[in-house]
């Protein structure tokens, strides 16, 4: 018996969202400084159909992490030098060490996608990496990485209009590319691939969790709430903070105003 197509959520009420969003993005902070203190490593794969809401949601969860410790790797097309690399060469320099997330942004999971649908590697290259692909992600949950695969999922529909929306908004406008473009022409092929790339890839060390995203505000909540209860935290007591006393200044004087230059004060012309 096939499975049906998941049912359109209703849309999440705005305010109950917001809500939501902000104490989640609080215990992502608490998290964090757990990740700090224990030294743990944490890796989060972000896949999924173009216009899913994987960069959105990246947002969300970075927006008030400490950058020097949840870093973002969205990598660009490949050198030559890179092309002639073992696949995953380039991606493993941008592991997290102790103490770091790090989030994909698209992974090494472009060969199981764009790269096998557009025709961008060889049959003997896309088998190699559905054959690599689990004996890698082993090696690094075994070395101890908290290793997280997301793969957000929208319909071919509700795709082609986040595709429209972006074509007349200046703000969005950059993100309509032509893979974008060739995607929707090619809506079974990258079916296809996915399928065969969870067949391959969807392992107990590291399984593909799959994020419905035709409400975006849904989707995050639920992406993030999904992070938290895999990533074994503790809320840290903070440390006792104590503000010195600012001394006066008696041995400086501030040169006068007018040698400095000043940004315009635009904002009072409102």
């Amino acid at each position: 018996m096939s499975k049906s197509a998941p049912i359109r959520p209703k849309r999440i009420n705005k305010a109950v969202y917001e809500a939501e969003l902000q104490r989640l993005q609080a215990e992502l902070v608490a998290a964090q400084e757990w990740v700090i203190e224990t030294g743990a490593r944490v890796l989060v794969l972000f896949e999924g159909r173009d216009a899913a809401g994987k960069g959105s949601a990246i947002k969300r969860v970075t927006e008030y992490l400490n950058p020097r410790v949840a870093r973002i790797a969205a990598l660009p097309v490949p050198s030559e030098r890179e092309r002639g690399q073992w696949y995953f060469q380039r991606y493993v320099q941008h592991l997290p060490t102790k103490g770091e997330i790090v989030l994909f942004d698209r992974s090494w999971y472009n060969r199981a996608g764009v790269e096998k649908v557009m025709g961008y590697c060889t049959a003997d290259e896309y088998r190699r990496f559905l054959h690599q692909a689990p004996l890698f992600e082993r090696m690094l949950v075994e070395d101890g990485i908290i290793l997280l695969k997301y793969w957000f999922s929208v319909s071919d529909r509700e795709q082609e209009a986040r595709f429209r929306s972006r074509l007349n908004d200046p703000m969005r406008r950059w993100k309509l590319s032509q893979t974008d473009l060739l995607s929707i022409t090619k809506w079974a092929d990258y079916s296809k691939a996915k399928d065969e790339m969870f067949v391959h890839c969807d392992i107990a060390e590291s399984p593909w969790w799959t994020v419905e995203s035709e409400d975006k505000r849904s989707a995050r909540l639920n992406m993030m709430s999904h992070l938290l209860s895999q990533i074994p935290y503790e809320h840290l007591e903070p440390p006792h903070v104590v503000f010195p006393k600012r001394p006066p200044a008696t041995d400086y004087e501030r040169p006068p105003l007018s040698l400095t230059r000043y940004v315009p004060d635009y904002a009072s012309t409102l």
